[in-house]
């Protein structure tokens, strides 16, 4: 790579918050939602794309590190009337420990079987919210009262529930998990994630301890996941099991694909064109998922890498 490379890639980066952050000006309230909504959801892409894009682990559980960071906060907040940085944090707490737990199982296995029981895991999890349906609200799920979405800061606070406060804290968010990310797969480590990728026994061969660089990306993939969780939570105020559903980990998954596996900025694109077709499209017509399935197969055919991983395969190889 030239060395430009890093500047134009840190550029551009740097210049997709710009954007979000103008649009905040532009657009009216009703689309203040829906991008908060999706730049948050974008976070749970980013993690998953850590792992399945950059260590070529493919997971149908992390709809667990995402519930774990939903419930964390959300039960924090419910149940123990705790501020919401406290409870934010008490979400990563328990991303950090189910990803560690889940690592270090579920990576003695590889493959097929790594995708297998990584779902297992993940419908244990599910089963377990509806099981303890007394805290955690079973199916019906649990709204988080407004009063408590508020972030203070001395004298001053914020209403989450304010769009503009909403939409400024998704991108904090947003901004702060690209920004980790781009600096990790351009790290060293990032390099030897990719390297495990696409050969682990020669990796091994050449003195890298592959399973815990494995089990370190698992859990980096969780805290990311977990903190979309969290902040999903304290932002639309509402915790569910259906996050915690197989269906929430095909998600991230078609997200990170249409946008660009092993690109870092993919998973924005990815989930910026899945809603926006969806809602495009289901304001026309009840059959909306037919539509959205032949835009999908005419992507695939068309930009067979995803958007921005197609685009860096033909024009533009610096891309990271």
């Amino acid at each position: 790579m030239s060395e430009a490379s890093p500047v134009k890639a840190y550029a551009l980066h740097l210049g997709v918050v710009g954007l979000l952050f103008v649009l905040s000006f532009l657009l009216p309230e009703y689309y203040h939602g829906l991008l908060a909504r999706i730049m948050v959801l974008a976070v749970f892409a980013m993690g998953y794309n850590m792992l399945f894009g950059y260590v070529g682990l493919l997971s149908l559980g992390h709809a667990m590190f995402f519930a774990a960071g939903l419930y964390g906060a959300g039960l924090a907040v419910i149940q123990l009337g705790w501020s919401v940085p406290a409870a934010f944090a008490a979400g990563l707490a328990c991303g950090v420990v189910v990803s560690l737990v889940i690592g270090l199982l579920a990576l003695r296995t590889t493959g097929v079987a790594f995708m297998i029981v990584t779902m297992m895991f993940a419908q244990v999890f599910y089963l377990l919210i509806l099981y303890f349906a007394t805290w955690t609200g079973g199916d019906q799920g649990m709204v988080v009262p407004q009063p408590a979405r508020v972030l203070s800061f001395g004298a001053t606070s914020l209403e989450l529930t304010n769009p503009t406060v909403r939409y400024m804290t998704a991108l904090a968010l947003f901004s702060i998990v690209l920004l980790v990310t781009l600096g990790i797969v351009r790290s060293r480590y990032g390099r030897v994630l990719v390297a495990i990728r696409e050969n682990e026994e020669r990796t091994k061969m050449l003195g890298y301890d592959t399973f815990s660089n494995k089990l370190a990306a698992v859990v980096i993939s969780g805290i990311i996941c977990a903190a979309s969780g969290a902040a999903y939570a304290l932002l639309f105020g509402y915790v569910g099991s259906s996050f915690a559903s197989v269906q929430y980990s095909i998600l991230p998954l078609l997200w990170a694909l249409l946008g660009g596996a092993a690109t870092t900025l993919g998973p924005l694109i990815g989930t910026l064109f899945m809603y926006y077709v969806i809602d495009i499209t289901s304001g026309y017509t009840s059959a909306y998922l037919l539509i959205v399935g032949i835009a999908l197969i005419l992507l695939v055919l068309f930009f067979p890498k995803g958007i921005l991983g197609s685009i860096r395969q033909r024009w533009l190889g610096w891309l990271p």
